[in-house]
């Protein structure tokens, strides 16, 4: 798997409407200009939106229902009718249980979209890549919206979980929690990750362009 940037827009205000749209624009540019891969996940109520600007587009997650009278509930279906690509599952601030979690990755690969499931750690890394999802973004609690980044401040997490999981699994693993800048991207990637998950750092940044701009120029 070709190196890549994802984009967690989360619930932030800043990302909400034609603001997030914006941003999708933006990273939807960038990529076209540089040829890295960058995924936008937008808030649900702008999904169409913004997979309408041609940017590979991932929910936040999914509820573990099959269609049907489950109000409230956010379906595999409705995301891929909204144009999605794939979706995040498990995030640190949306964390599910562990069957959940295999079902959700079992029926997203029959409807053709890819996962990207969030952990805590290396021991829980190995657990669920051997559910075999697209990819594996660690991203240690205690540092996600810090400024402070995992491949910077403890890059044996991020060495550690590429070698444990390339055991049981064929899933790459990404890196995220307090990524913020374009040396962050660059030690991710040579530590072994095959991109980086980010939030805050982008959806707040003075110059959104510029620090994308600078990310993918760490990766390619």
């Amino acid at each position: 798997m070709e190196p890549f940037i994802a984009l967690n827009f989360k619930a932030y205000a800043e990302s909400l409407g034609n603001k997030g749209l914006a941003l999708a624009k933006t990273a939807r540019d960038v990529s076209r200009e540089t040829g890295v891969r960058i995924i936008v996940c937008p808030q649900f109520v702008d999904l169409w939106n913004v997979s309408a600007l041609g940017i590979d587009t991932f929910g936040q997650g999914a509820s573990d229902f099959e269609q049907g009278a489950h109000t409230g509930s956010v379906t595999l279906e409705s995301l891929k009718d909204a144009g999605c690509k794939g979706l995040l599952v498990n995030h640190a601030e949306n964390r599910i249980p562990k069957a959940s979690i295999e079902r959700i990755i079992s029926r997203s690969k029959k409807l053709g979209l890819e996962t990207m499931v969030c952990t805590k750690d290396v021991p829980e890394s190995v657990e669920l890549a051997k559910f075999n999802p697209t990819c594996i973004a660690i991203e240690p609690p205690e540092l996600i919206g810090s400024g402070i980044s995992v491949s910077t401040a403890k890059p044996e997490i991020v060495k550690n979980a590429v070698d444990a999981v390339a055991k049981v699994s064929k899933s790459p693993v990404i890196c995220g929690a307090g990524v913020s800048t374009g040396t962050d991207v660059k030690k991710a990637v040579e530590l072994g990750a095959a991109g980086v998950l980010l939030a805050s750092a982008y959806v707040n940044a003075r110059d959104p362009k510029k620090l994308l701009e600078e990310f993918a120029g760490a990766i390619a």
